[in-house]
């Protein structure tokens, strides 16, 4: 199904849609004619989005919303019925970097990359789950993890491991959802390389070399090799629109993160890393 029968005409809510990937899906929604909602907690970057999708001629608003609160998702899905009416597709995006050997990284930034990345996408479930099942329309629910969910990375483990967790719970929402009469449709997305500034955003502990180093890497990585965030909502929505539950901007890369996992697993091996990461973190 292409992404105008599917989605031309509904409502798509977005969290993290400020910027990035979020950003990349609103925009490409709302030119294929969807209603936008676009939540952050960074509102004034989200206003200029919706504003330039007014200015198109779409129709958008933005929304304070902090993840991290239940109540605010709650409220989030409150105002998006009140504004548009059902909503067609919710897209739990919202996430954080976060840089730093475990040991090291304040307890307060780990409990905030954990709420944002893994508790603010079973909120945003659990606060519009209900009604879109209850919805005559077909209703579609895509979260957001990484290709690094499928792996793993020194330094980067709070991201990593909430990235799994996403991934986890989505398979899990995916079953529970055949169990429905009427299931909401639902994909988990497991982007790779998009130039976004989450590497630029990251805090963590960069007195430590090695995390300073990794995170030039990273950034560096996403600016030559990443795709335009624009490319990257596209091919997104394209995927959700088609009831894939796998959705890759990279689909190559993703086999390969598969196979690697899969074969780790099956072969209970011990944990190894890239040995020209290993290197280049190494020096």
């Amino acid at each position: 199904m292409s992404t105008e029968t599917a989605f031309k005409g509904g409502a798509a809510v977005v969290t993290g849609a400020g910027s990035g990937i979020g950003e990349g899906i609103a925009r490409h929604a709302a030119a294929i004619g969807m209603r936008v909602v676009l939540a952050d907690i960074a509102v004034d970057r989200a206003e200029a989005v919706a504003g330039d999708i007014r200015a198109a001629g779409g129709q958008a608003i933005a929304v304070r919303t902090d993840v991290t609160d239940p109540a605010a998702l709650d409220a989030l899905a409150d105002r998006a019925y009140s504004e548009f009416g059902d909503v067609t597709l919710l897209v739990n995006n919202a996430g954080i970097e976060t840089l730093g050997f475990v040991w090291e990284l304040p307890v307060e930034r780990w409990e905030q990359t954990l709420k944002v990345n893994i508790h603010g996408v079973i909120h945003g479930v659990r606060a519009f789950a209900p009604r879109m099942l209850a919805s005559p329309r077909e209703t579609y629910i895509a979260n957001v993890a990484s290709v690094g969910g499928l792996g793993m990375m020194p330094v980067q483990t709070p991201y990593i491991l909430s990235k799994h967790a996403v991934l986890s719970f989505t398979e899990c929402l995916y079953l529970e959802m055949q169990l429905q009469p009427r299931p909401v449709n639902v994909s988990a997305v497991l982007p790779g390389p998009v130039a976004t500034r989450i590497f630029e955003d990251a805090n963590g502990a960069d007195a430590e070399p090695v995390v300073a180093g990794h995170r030039e890497i990273m950034r560096r990585m996403l600016v030559d090799q990443g795709i335009t965030p624009l490319e990257a909502g596209r091919i997104i929505l394209e995927g959700i629109a088609a009831k894939q539950f796998w959705v890759s901007t990279h689909p190559d890369m993703t086999a390969a993160f598969a196979k690697r996992r899969a074969d780790h697993l099956a072969g209970l091996t011990d944990p190894t890393m890239n040995a020209e990461m290993r290197a280049i973190m190494q020096r």
